[in-house]
């Protein structure tokens, strides 16, 4: 089993709803770190980013713990990476400042990447672009893609802020699944001249949004609803529409948000990878988000049999 995780790897510093200060590299880490401790033995991670060259060698050694990542595609070469500020204003909101920018994702970086599948991560429009999804969609590999990328942007302040998903039609060919929050959503379903005032208890667009990108070949869509969990839309075999509902993970105290959403669309990785069935894969993706908020480390992932046995106690009982 390989896994490929894409985009960014960004310096971030957080400030917590608790008004604590966290330094650490996130994005692609995450997501990195928590299959890694999935798959142990029987296979590999193949974190790729571009980075400063400041960074870099610090980047390494946050993965060299983990035998099973190959780290072969973290490049300096640009000295062009990410740096974050997130100032947390309560749980789930926060402000966003980006001071440097990544080096996007090319075709030619993952060339020689053999992989069972692709998760990318980007977190501004322009790091994963979509000539890059239609050169690994050509290798046959699965594209799981998150959506946060094409929906923000850096503004000439350097703020991260939402925008329009205009050319998602564009893109949609060269996913098979497609990951994104419920405010994300609605920037993808509505155009530009449309006023998005977001209530995380209306979603009376779904359905025809879920229609719109199933009928443009998406295989799988998911939307995380908060704290509720995802709904998982795919096509029955005449066609229509079903949606699944997957409970969140409940945990009790939340210390850290950040990398909730790339660690989510890790566990979509792992769970179409082992298993191949959708509904476990959001599961997993539940339990990786759920996971992530639970300290200040990568020490909250668990390992594969300690997350099926979660899996076991909390889904199938």
């Amino acid at each position: 089993m390989k896994i490929a995780v894409v985009g960014p790897i960004p310096r971030d510093t957080i400030i917590t709803h608790r008004d604590e200060t966290i330094y650490k590299y996130g994005c692609v880490s995450h997501p990195t770190i928590a299959v890694s401790k999935l798959i142990e033995t029987q296979g590999e991670v193949i974190p790729v980013a571009h980075v400063h060259q400041s960074d870099y060698d610090a980047i390494l050694e946050v993965f060299a713990p983990y035998s099973n990542i190959n780290t072969e595609y973290i490049s300096d070469t640009y000295d062009q990476g990410t740096v974050v500020e997130l100032n947390f204003i309560d749980q789930n909101n926060r402000l966003e400042k980006q001071q440097s920018n990544m080096h996007p994702i090319e075709p030619e970086d993952i060339d020689s990447i053999e992989a069972d599948v692709f998760v990318c991560v980007p977190i501004t429009d322009y790091e994963v672009p979509k000539q890059t999804l239609k050169a690994i969609k050509a290798k046959g590999s699965q594209v799981i893609f998150d959506a946060h990328g094409p929906t923000s942007y850096v503004d000439d302040q350097g703020n991260r802020l939402r925008c329009h998903w205009e050319d998602m039609d564009q893109w949609l060919p060269y996913i098979d699944v497609l990951k994104m929050n419920l405010e994300e959503s609605l920037y993808c379903h509505f155009d530009s001249s449309a006023q998005i005032d977001y209530d995380s208890e209306d979603r009376s667009h779904l359905d025809d949004f879920a229609k719109k990108v199933l009928d443009a070949g998406v295989e799988y869509l998911y939307v995380t609803l908060d704290s509720d969990g995802c709904n998982l839309y795919c096509k029955k075999e005449d066609g229509s529409i079903q949606t699944t509902f997957i409970p969140s993970y409940e945990v009790q105290d939340v210390i850290d948000t950040t990398g909730c959403g790339d660690s989510f669309a890790g566990g979509l990785a792992f769970g179409f990878a082992a298993t191949s069935d959708a509904v476990i894969a959001g599961q997993y993706a539940n339990i990786l988000g759920a996971m992530r908020t639970q300290g200040k480390t990568f020490e909250v992932f668990k390992s594969k049999s300690d997350t099926d046995q979660m899996i076991a106690d909390y889904y199938n009982n």
